[in-house]
Order: C-alpha cells, then structure tokens, then sequence
C-alpha cells in the first residue's frame, strides 16, 4: 500500500497564525500535527507517501525533508487550486497509480494511529473503508448512514443528520476510486468532494465499509480543537527532567522539561511539556500547556495554551488560559503611564481582556 495526505489548505479558521504558517505544522504537545501522520502511516508498514500541497509546499517540505528521518520515502505534489479533498486525492492518481492507499487528512489526529484500520482493509479488501465517529454535531460533517458495516449513504453536512456517524478524516482506496472522481461535478461550493466520490461507489455497486472508531479523534482547524488535541495528547506522555530546575521550584506530575531549560522559582503542574532552552521564571505553568524552545514565561501564570517557539510572557500580573501564542511573540505588562492598553495585532486576531 502507499499512502497519501492531503496538507493543501489554508487554515483560514487558524488566522493569524496560518498566515505565517502551514496549519498541518502547528504543534500539539510539541509536535507538528502533520508528523503525528507521517508516523502513524509509517507505523502501519506504509513507507511510501505522497503529500499533496498547496501554497504552504516550500514550508511543509522544508520541515519534513525526503522523509528519511521518519524512515519513509516522501513525495510532494502540488495541487494547482483549493478545490475539494477528491480533486487533491486525484492530484495524486500520477504517483498512486492501481496501488491500493490510504488518504489521511493532514490536520487529524487519530487516538492509537491508523495501523490496525490499515491491517482490516488488507485482510478484507473491500473497494473502500472509511472511519467513521460519533459525534455530537453531525450537521457540521460528512454523515454515514449504515447497513451492518456497509455504507449505504454519504451527505455532506446534512441539515437534518440521519445518523451522528461523522467521516474521520482516513480513507482507504482500491483503484476504482479514479473511475468515481473522473465522474464528479463540482458540489455547491464549488468543490470536488470526497463524500461525492464515495457516494459514487455506493452508488455503482461496489463494496464500502466502514470502520466506527472507539478512541477520539480530532480535527484540529480550530482553536479549541487543537487545545482539545494537545490536552489528550499530554495526556499520555512520561515525566523527563533533563533541564535545570533550582529548589525553589516545584514540578508535580508528568512534567517534561527539555535540556538548557532554566525553571526558577516556579510551580509547574502536568501533564506539561516545554522545550529547550526555555527560561521560566517566578512563573505558574499549569495542566494543560505545551511550550516550544526559546520561549520565556516570567511572573506570569499559564495554563491549558500553547507557546510556539520564541514566544514570551512577561510580568501580566494574571492568569492566561486557552490561548495560542505564534513564533515570536510577546505578551507583557506595560507599567508606562498614562495606563492604557497597548496592542499591535495582526489580521484576524483575537485578544479577550479582563
């Protein structure tokens, strides 16, 4: 099998900080999401992998090289235009060819990776599988409805949902899936969708099934899901101090602290993972938080966020929760006179003051 994943869009829901960045590589606990993939496709003895991009392709291959360093062999295809997940999929039919594959959305997580999902489809081989979840919002996703395990019906983003099974973002594919896309006309939104292309085989007789996760799932395209993801995610992680953490300083729980990180007399309360060459200072950093290399946290209090890298909090005299910080930035008090509050903010930002 070869896989695929799909790292073309534009993460308009994560502005600003998908302006200046690929929303596949922000980080949950410290990790690009997109790695999370690469990683579970590699672990599922899928070594060849295709990644279809989009105006972000220079930075996600900048970040994940030829793929030598997760063990597995990378190729990047551009897709010419945002045009619908079954467009980018038959972007790829050039490298896919008649090889069965695996499509994996790039900005999903999935709890326990994908490899057993990949093991079913092998043994039964049917002409496609895809994951399904219960879910409590299903008007806002592609909805199955079933038969045993065979899907019967896809409607994307039903006003009256018949079923709370939304489609997870991981297909499996036999080559009768070009034959589908070959066929589709644009949907109302001017998209080629992937809901579309799976109906189509339903449709023509040939065999889907599905596949109802029990463990979560996340799509990260929005703020709280991807603070949702990176606290299940901290949530499986060990204790590592391999900085420097003074005795003034109390770290409880699964707390990991990079080497060359400073922790002065803090309090830090995992699960919490920071980086290298940290600097936390008179701080509280709670449950919750990740935080990337170089970042600085001083006589501030953080919890359930994250800090990319290069990120500061200094002196804020309060408590900053659910809250996403990009590369460099810098959060402080300002004690000038006259009081007031001082901002430079970009497009699309949010700030909440108290």
């Amino acid at each position: 099998m070869k896989g695929l994943i799909l790292s073309g869009g534009r993460g308009t829901r994560l502005r600003p900080i998908t302006y200046t960045s690929a929303k596949q590589l922000v980080p949950v606990a410290n990790k690009p999401i997109l790695f999370f993939g690469i990683e579970w496709m590699r672990d599922a003895g899928i070594t060849d992998i295709g990644i279809v991009t989009g105006d972000t392709g220079a930075e996600i291959e900048r970040a994940c090289g030829d793929g030598s360093r997760f063990g597995v062999n990378l190729t990047y295809i551009p897709q010419s235009a945002p045009l619908g997940l079954a467009h980018a999929v038959g972007t790829a039919q050039g490298y896919l060819q008649d090889s069965p594959f695996v499509v994996y959305l790039g900005d999903n997580l999935v709890k326990d990776g994908i490899a057993p999902l990949v093991r079913e489809f092998e043994r039964d081989q049917p002409n496609a599988q895809i994951l399904l979840a219960h879910v409590k919002n299903p008007q806002e996703f592609g909805v199955a409805e079933l038969e045993g395990d065979r899907v019967v019906r896809l409607v994307e983003k039903p006003k009256e949902p018949k079923s709370d099974l939304a489609l997870v973002g991981v297909y499996m594919f036999d080559k009768t899936v070009w034959e589908a896309i070959a066929s589709l006309k644009p949907s109302t939104r001017g998209e080629y969708e992937i809901t579309d292309a799976i109906q189509s085989l339903i449709t023509t007789g040939y065999n889907v099934r599905s596949h109802v996760i029990q463990g979560w799932w996340k799509d990260t395209g929005r703020l709280e899901d991807l603070l949702e993801a990176n606290r299940l995610l901290l949530e499986t992680q060990e204790r590592s101090i391999l900085g420097n953490v003074d005795d003034a300083s109390q770290i409880q729980g699964r707390v990991h602290i990079g080497a060359g990180t400073q922790v002065i007399r803090s309090e830090i309360r995992g699960p919490v993972i920071i980086g290298e060459n940290c600097h936390i200072e008179d701080a509280y950093i709670g449950p919750f938080t990740s935080i990337q290399d170089g970042a600085k946290v001083v006589a501030s209090e953080v919890e359930h966020s994250i800090l990319l890298e290069g990120s500061r909090v200094l002196n804020i005299g309060g408590r900053m929760e659910d809250s996403l910080l990009g590369r460099d930035v810098e959060v402080r008090r300002d004690d000038r006179k006259p009081r007031a509050y001082r901002f430079m903010l970009g497009d699309n930002s949010q700030v909440s003051v108290i």
